[in-house]
């Protein structure tokens, strides 16, 4: 019989087998993400009924099989409660789950995505920062670790680092003011040192600090526009959160 294998990780996604099953994806430290089934986890009386459920961050007690494991117990450390008993929070935590879905591969070292996952889940609960800038900085760090992003601390178009002015979605980041004449949008230098802080700064320092809302404006239209652009994906929990950010 294949040996137990302890998996850190976070639950990503749920789906019904059968009549009492479940099959679930993990973000892992160990293997990046993979694929989980849980037997009788949908069974009332069953240990693994909560402890399945999205959002969920613990050690997974795995039997390993050819193409998926086979969950035996988990010791839950999170359960994010808190998220499922606010529908806004819970939006945003959806949205960072499928988020970290699409960015992630199996047998693949995601530990440091698993790390900005459950970082984001937390600076969620706390509600230091605005829920707006929590979703662009995980979006900007999520695209730093999988190695696309714009670039930020020097012009795009002459290389100069000093006197950066405007971004342009077309050239894939900053520009100076010579470079910037009929091209990019003119931002403020905090802006600026915003985008340099987030993808210099190790993951677990990313959501300790705040902007003004001026500032926030230009970071969505940054951010909203790279995305687009770059990401060819339609995410469903994406289009519920700004339906309920523009109500």
């Amino acid at each position: 019989m294949n040996e137990l294998e302890k998996l850190t990780g976070m639950v990503l996604k749920q789906a019904p087998i059968g009549e009492f099953d479940k099959r679930l994806v993990l973000l892992t430290r160990e293997h990046g993400k993979v694929t989980v089934f849980a037997k009788g986890a949908r069974r009332q009386n069953s240990p693994l009924l909560a402890p399945t459920n999205p959002f969920v961050f613990g050690v997974f007690f795995c039997f390993r099989g050819r193409d998926s494991f086979r969950l035996s117990q988990v010791e839950a450390k999170e359960y994010f409660r808190e998220l499922s008993m606010d529908l806004e929070l819970a939006m945003y935590g959806f949205y960072f789950l499928e988020f970290a879905d699409y960015y992630t591969r199996e047998n693949n070292d995601e530990s440091e995505m698993l790390k900005l996952l459950y970082g984001a889940m937390k600076a969620l609960i706390r509600g230091k920062q605005d829920k707006r800038l929590i979703r662009y900085t995980f979006e900007l760090k999520a695209m730093v670790l999988n190695g696309e992003y714009p670039e930020v601390f020097a012009c795009t178009g002459c290389g100069k680092k000093e006197g950066l002015f405007a971004f342009s979605l077309r050239d894939n980041g900053f520009l100076c003011e010579t470079c910037a004449k009929g091209r990019g949008r003119r931002v403020k230098t905090s802006t600026v040192y915003t985008f340099q802080y987030i993808v210099s700064s190790p993951v677990g320092k990313v959501f300790a600090f705040d902007v003004t809302e001026e500032i926030l404006q230009e970071i969505q239209w940054i951010m909203e526009g790279f995305r687009k652009k770059w990401i060819d994906h339609a995410f469903h929990s994406l289009q519920m959160l700004e339906t309920g950010e523009n109500s």
